[in-house]
């Protein structure tokens, strides 16, 4: 006597693969006893097609069901099952069986009767040469894998017998199991179900047997199981449910005292597995891990429920189930193939840029030696200082500590927020942690080819022509902000410029790259600490970029985050005390410069003149030519490249990169009306070199996109625009190497050795330095051990309005100690933990300076408070009579725990987008970008001597770039020999890729690399 087998079959859709189906069961060699059909939702069309194979049972379903609840919907109206024989057929309307496949599973069953369920191999359904999955097993850790998944089917599976379990679809199992065990457990509705039914077979002492023989063709539609649709969203999905699947079989198979450790573990594995997830470059699963994670912890009657079916049925041990797991060496074989596999993809979908081969290694080599020639005399005296340049702390821990809200050593000390740029400064200063300061020096060497490495890399985005490669880093590094910031000693406007072309950069790659968008983030930040005046232009870039990169924004959204939580603080205190312009304050030291005007910044000059052309040859070359025109001509073919991009065929990059040079004017010009801060008693302007080195990118973005599209002549142009911009700098350049600026080789101290020596056993010794200034007066500031460092300067100190109680103290001090008066100065020395007063030296040449100077001097020589110590290089410097080591008053206080909760609330942030930084190097962030479809263009008619015909290419269609800005496609020249246009006109279209020449690479071409 047969066994009697019943199909139950799942409709949900219906459709062409519900009828492939239906004939692939009449079709079998051995057909099924009895059809039960489970209708969800199903139409008219689809009901008639089911009643046509005259079904023994249907259930009509109203909405869409589980798997398991579906086969448990119809499996109710079935008789008892006649004998141990009798099985139920688990298939769905996308699961077509091949002819001899219910022979092969009855076959399975019948010759091992300890086999309870019977597994067969599902192939895809449009090439059933590839096996979508055959059996299904865990890890010693309980993660659930399959054992075969997309192979190509060479029968290199066909030994595989027992296995632990398996995809529910297609499973022949016995019906009297089937009721013994429950069916499929209701806590696992779309995944791993199948796993834990043979599982709980196993455990029953019952086998499972996967039957290579037995094929069905699979369409994974996700009737059964979570299915197989392309994109993020849905890969979210599956990765939540697979989660929340095996939290809940970690709970159900762990021994009853360890359940509740196991509870409580939930939450921080999660935190943990989301610290991987960003390492990874998947964050989009984050939310999905704490949501499976609360989801299985707030639901235990389902636990309890799953143990005691395991309970009632279990008559062999969890160890029996020991040597069907997938071993450890297997599971880091199959990491180590799957790492492979992405590896590949990602080397086979790199851009090759050829750096050596179009010139990007001749820019560095001239970028470094100008920078040698620059700055020869600073490497002797192992530091910088002059105009806006101040030493750094000598210690790593006292960066970072500036760098966090709390109290601020300056003007006579506060509780406040940190400017951003003290992180940034910390983060240098690292890089140099046995000498901090040393990291200036470092900044001003590699300035120059740093800056030459990111014009070339952001021109390498645009074009493969080396003459145009060349001409972006070279017409960087030499770029008059640079060079002026360079000259000014402003440390943050020379970050600003070196790290912009590289935020160009990252943003082209963003779109495809989760690692790239977290770096464009934290480059992001870092320009906007060094250059709050840039923010509103940077944030308007973004703005245009997020509907512009379609679904590539979901990356692009997060850019401003690191930079608004390290301002965040600042601007909080800043506008709750009524000062929202002081926001954009340049941070560090306040230094004041020559004001430039409107037209000295359309120039791109920031300092103030004319590119120094008025002093060059002594004035000689003024008397010839007026600096402006001169400055203008020199100028005029970068400015004339990028406005003939308007009448090229990438119009629609040159018109972004022309509207990024527009907001960079607009933020110079704006920023010369900003007087936000205060040196002594002058306002200090903003510097507008931040605006101008925005609206330089722009403009060179723009000459490079139009001189790509040029036929011939490209490489000419950019030589002229080339040797024109380093002409026009070439005063500039000659006062650096001269040394005629305000930087120079820094001194051995900043404070007198009588001081020095003094913090070596008291680090926060106090010295009150008076400095006359040029109107009588004397300006007054306390500094901490061996003198004020760049780090611990502060926005909210400089742009403050109003003097302080503290402030008012300390000139009250000092006006009194300057002047012959009764004044008791012990209670103000033992507030401020003051030890000595240092009387700074007047300018000989102002006569109200030198008043001051010497009224000063001979107060404080009759005023028995103080002790002459001697004369040093800043001044003669005295001692507190009554100043104590280690004073109270030099404590810093305990700025509270809202200071500490900021400070982590922004480690959260920024830590979070530099492990998503980190980049993998190909390994398990995703790729899932498109293929890049290559196409030939259109050939250019050739000219026909005999005919005179004439013709002229198609204008080339527009791309998008990586980053989601839509850029022009590259323009691919004809050649003019009609026999090489095979070969020379192909250009691949993709995301972001640069136009494809090979006429002046001097190397291969990028489509033959």
């Amino acid at each position: 006597m047969f066994p009697r087998v019943t199909a139950v079959l799942v409709v949900q859709h219906g459709g062409d693969r519900l009828r492939t189906t239906l004939d692939a069961l009449r079709s079998q060699t051995r057909p099924p006893d009895d059809l039960a059909v489970v209708l969800m939702d199903a139409d008219d069309a689809t009901r008639r097609l089911v009643e046509a194979q005259r079904p023994s049972h249907v259930v009509s379903l109203g909405a869409s069901q589980p798997f398991g609840a579906a086969i448990a919907a119809v499996e109710q109206t079935l008789p008892e099952p006649g004998d141990e024989r009798s099985s139920l057929w688990l298939l769905t309307e996308d699961a077509a069986p091949e002819p001899a496949a219910l022979e092969s599973l009855v076959a399975s069953l019948e010759n091992a009767r300890t086999a309870a369920i019977a597994a067969p191999k599902l192939v895809d359904w449009d090439d059933p040469r590839r096996i979508v999955r055959f059996g299904r097993s865990v890890t010693r850790g309980g993660r659930s894998m399959a054992i075969v998944e997309g192979e190509l089917d060479q029968g290199q599976h066909d030994d595989l017998s027992d296995v632990l379990g398996a995809d529910p679809v297609g499973m022949l199992v016995r019906h009297a199991v089937w009721r013994d065990l429950g069916g499929l457990d209701p806590a696992l509705p779309v995944v791993d179900d199948g796993l834990d039914l043979g599982t709980r077979a196993r455990l029953a002492g019952h086998r499972v047997v996967a039957v290579p023989g037995a094929v069905l063709r699979f369409g994974d539609a996700g009737v059964a199981g979570p299915g197989s649709e392309p994109g993020g969203r849905a890969a979210r999905h599956r990765a939540r449910i697979a989660r929340t699947a095996w939290l809940h079989r970690r709970l159900v198979s762990a021994p009853a005292v360890l359940v509740p450790l196991h509870w409580l573990a939930i939450l921080p594995i999660a935190v943990l597995r989301s610290l991987r997830h960003l390492l990874v470059k998947t964050p989009g699963s984050i939310p999905g891990e704490f949501a499976a994670a609360v989801e299985v912890m707030v639901t235990p009657q389902r636990v309890v429920r799953s143990r005691r079916a395991i309970a009632r049925v279990r008559t062999a041990k969890w160890s029996a189930l020991a040597p069907l797991r997938i071993r450890p060496d297997e599971v880091r074989a199959r990491r180590q193939q799957a790492a492979e596999a992405r590896r590949q993809r990602a080397r086979g979908r790199a851009d090759d840029l050829q750096f050596l081969q179009t010139g990007g290694g001749w820019v560095l080599l001239a970028t470094l030696a100008l920078s040698i020639v620059l700055f020869a005399p600073l490497l002797a005296s192992g530091g910088i200082s002059g105009g806006g340049l101040l030493p750094l702390s000598n210690e790593v821990s006292a960066l970072w500590r500036n760098a966090a809200a709390g109290w601020r050593d300056i003007g006579g000390g506060f509780v406040g927020a940190a400017d951003p740029f003290a992180g940034v400064l910390a983060v240098l200063g690292s890089a140099a942690f046995w000498n901090p300061s040393a990291a200036l020096l470092g900044l001003w060497l590699a300035a120059i080819p740093l800056s030459g490495l990111g014009g070339w890399f952001a021109a390498s985005r645009l074009t493969e022509r080396a003459s145009l490669r060349v001409l972006g880093g070279l017409a960087w590094a030499v770029a008059p902000p640079l060079l002026d910031a360079l000259a000014a000693g402003r440390p943050a406007a020379v970050l600003v410029h070196v790290l912009l072309p590289w935020l160009a950069v990252l943003m082209f790659a963003a779109g495809t790259s989760w690692a790239a968008a977290a770096a464009a983030s934290l480059v992001f930040a870092a320009i906007v600490a060094c250059a709050p005046v840039l923010a509103p232009a940077l944030v308007l870039a973004w703005l245009v970029a997020l509907p512009l990169s379609g679904r590539a924004a979901v990356r692009l959204v997060g850019i401003p985050l690191p930079a608004l939580a390290l301002a965040l603080p600042l601007i909080v205190q800043q506008v709750g005390r009524g000062a929202p312009l002081s926001l954009l304050a340049d941070p560090g030291l306040p230094h004041g410069a020559g004001e430039p005007t409107v037209a000295q910044v359309a120039l791109g000059q920031a300092n103030g003149t004319w590119g120094r052309w008025e002093d060059a040859l002594g004035g000689l070359v003024a008397e010839v030519v007026p600096p402006p025109i001169l400055l203008a001509v020199l100028l005029a073919p970068l400015a004339l490249a990028a406005l003939a991009v308007v009448a090229s065929r990438r119009l629609r990059g040159g018109l972004l990169a022309l509207a990024l040079a527009a907001a960079g004017f607009a933020t110079a010009v704006g920023a010369t009306l900003l007087h936000v801060a205060f040196s002594g008693e002058r306002t200090v302007p903003v510097w507008t070199g931040a605006g101008i080195s925005v609206m330089w990118l722009g403009l060179l973005a723009a000459a490079i996109l139009a001189l790509s599209t040029l036929r011939r002549g490209a490489a000419a142009a950019a030589t002229l625009v080339a040797v024109f911009g380093i002409v026009a700098v070439a005063p500039t350049v000659v006062a650096i190497a001269l040394g005629r600026t305000a930087v120079g080789p820094a001194p051995e101290r900043t404070l007198p050795a009588f001081v020095e020596a003094e913090a070596g056993s008291d680090p926060r010794v106090g010295t009150l330095r008076m400095q006359p200034t040029a109107d009588g007066g004397i300006r007054a500031t306390i500094e901490r051990g061996t003198g004020a460092t760049l780090d611990e300067q502060s926005t909210l100190a400089s742009t403050r309005r109003d003097l302080t109680g503290t402030t008012e103290s300390i000139a009250t001090l000092a006006g009194n100690l300057a002047s012959r008066s009764g004044y008791d100065a012990t209670a103000a020395v033992e507030e401020f933990g003051l030890s000595f007063v240092l009387l700074g030296d007047a300018d000989p040449a102002d006569p109200a300076a030198t008043a001051v100077h010497e009224r000063a001097r001979a107060a404080l020589d009759g005023n028995p408070q103080v002790v002459a110590t001697g004369e040093t290089d800043f001044g003669p410097i005295w001692r507190f009579v009554d100043a104590e080591p280690d004073a109270p008053g030099a404590r810093i206080p305990d700025p509270g725990p809202v200071a500490g909760w900021v400070v982590a609330g922004q480690l959260m942030v920024v830590g979070a987008a530099l492990l998503l930084s980190i980049p993998t190097g190909g390994g398990r962030e995703p790729d899932r970008r498109p293929p890049s479809v290559r196409r030939r263009r259109r050939r250019p008619a050739v000219v026909a001597a005999e005919s005179g015909e004439t013709g002229t290419d198609a204008a080339a269609p527009d791309d998008t770039a990586a980053g989601g800005v839509p850029v022009e496609s590259p323009a691919v020249d004809g050649p003019a020999d009609p026999r090489e246009a095979s070969s020379e006109q192909r250009a691949t279209v993709d995301a972001g890729a640069p136009e494809r020449r090979g006429d002046e690479g001097g190397g291969r071409r990028a489509d033959e690399a």
